[in-house]
């Protein structure tokens, strides 16, 4: 068995073209994964005898025809695998699916290896990643500070170096807080772009599943694995590509619309736009007020109730105990709003994303902090509801929007922690941020 795991696809790519054998390196993943010392990361690994007929598998597989042979991953565990149970960190909900979702299905047909479930906020309700009546999984960039939800087993398994790619979803910015906080790449798909049948709804015409890695390059080539029309998704669509020109005028929030949560992601957030400033890119700042309107929103609007919608049944069922109470609270509140407000909301979104259009005439990307702040473990503790608002400052407007994100590492903080930045763009603009992402990682 090898004793060297890869971090990064790359490396696993080329580990087979020096003759190790998937047997033995997943093999290998799996033991690190059972032998890590934080039991906060993965809620479920796979089996010797599963991994096993993943192994004949791939040995009836040409290597060079799939982009990601013997490539280990994980899965969010409100995202189904064939076998698996998925339990959306609440135990009492759990089933065993017998089929997987489509976007693993389709890395499992690109070479992929599911190797567990990773541990979230519970039914994806939080930023911060301590909502869960499991351990918190422990950010390895950062110990004392949250690892960022609600996909934090995700961000955490790719962070900590146990699979160089792991599946998150993302509603309100679940896929690239934590990408922020845990120093990752983090790519959240247009909305209706990737596939969200198998997945466990949080606001179901607003999910979408991204992706972790640690590079931009590697979370292009998972994307174009898992992106694609599914016909059995009734919120799936074809997106055609945005034009693929070179991005030059990035917009940035307007100086009074900066929240000052924190000085040292501040500071970090100068560092980042002094950065972009190096690559000769003209940053335009835009005034931030409509897509604060739009953000709001999302928690303190009617699309709360959307969240109710999808666990209505099981919250009425089920003991008080089986869900915590910051969960049940805030799902619960969807039932102070009535279909009036709803369509309320529905024609205020109609007007702010006329509105925020405009922006897109005048700018090629929109670039922002990924979190404006990164509380402790102790602050989150003191107060569930606050930090936790306060990290979805920039991200909870994109998907209501119906906008594709890019989140990358940027300068890390002077306090020596990480910090990221996000790029925006329309819908089907990924490979655009793409290439952006990269000439920012390059330099």
């Amino acid at each position: 068995m090898t004793s060297h795991v890869p971090r990064k696809i790359e490396g696993f790519r080329k580990l087979y073209a020096s003759g190790e054998r998937p047997a033995s390196a997943l093999a290998a993943v799996r033991e690190r994964i059972r032998a890590s010392d934080d039991p906060g990361i993965f809620l479920h690994v796979i089996s010797t005898e599963a991994l096993d007929g993943f192994v004949r598998n791939l040995a009836d597989k040409d290597r060079e025809s799939l982009p990601l042979w013997g490539v280990p991953f994980a899965v969010k565990d409100n995202i189904d695998v064939a076998g698996m149970p998925t339990t959306a960190a609440c135990p009492a909900y759990a089933y065993l699916p017998e089929r997987h979702a489509e976007t693993v299905a389709r890395l499992v047909a690109a070479g992929a290896v599911p190797m567990g479930k990773t541990n979230l906020d519970q039914f994806a309700t939080g930023l911060n990643g301590t909502r869960t009546p499991h351990a918190v999984p422990r950010n390895p960039r950062a110990p004392g500070r949250v690892p960022g939800g609600s996909s934090s087993g995700s961000a955490v398994a790719v962070a900590a170096g146990l699979v160089p790619v792991a599946l998150g979803t993302d509603t309100a910015g679940s896929g690239r807080v934590p990408a922020g906080l845990c120093g990752l790449v983090g790519l959240k798909p247009t909305p209706g772009g990737v596939s969200s049948r198998g997945v466990v709804p949080a606001c179901r015409s607003l999910d979408c599943v991204s992706v972790f890695t640690h590079g931009v390059a590697e979370a292009w080539t998972v994307h174009q694995v898992i992106a694609g029309y599914d016909p059995e998704d009734p919120y799936s669509r074809s997106i055609p590509p945005a034009e693929a020109r070179t991005v030059r005028v990035i917009g940035i929030p307007a100086e009074a619309d900066r929240p000052r949560f924190d000085a040292d992601a501040e500071a970090a957030w100068d560092a980042a736009l002094a950065h972009l400033a190096s690559l000769d890119l003209e940053l335009v700042p835009v005034p931030m007020a409509p897509f604060n309107a739009v953000a709001a929103l999302l928690y303190e609007g009617a699309w709360v109730a959307e969240r109710l919608a999808g666990l209505e049944d099981f919250l009425a069922n089920a003991a008080p105990e089986a869900v915590l109470p910051v969960t049940r609270g805030i799902i619960g509140g969807g039932a102070r709003h009535s279909a009036a407000d709803a369509f309320r909301a529905m024609h205020k979104l109609a007007e702010l994303r006329r509105e925020t259009a405009k922006v897109w005439h005048r700018i090629d990307a929109l670039a922002v902090p990924t979190a404006p702040l990164f509380p402790t473990l102790g602050e989150l503790a003191a107060d569930p509801i606050g930090p936790n608002a306060r990290l979805g400052v920039f991200t909870n407007f994109v998907n209501l929007l119906g906008l594709a994100a890019l989140a990358v590492p940027g300068p890390d903080r002077p306090d020596g922690l990480p910090a990221g930045m996000t790029f925006i763009g329309r819908g089907g603009s990924e490979a655009r941020l793409v290439a952006l992402g990269m000439r920012v990682e390059g330099a």
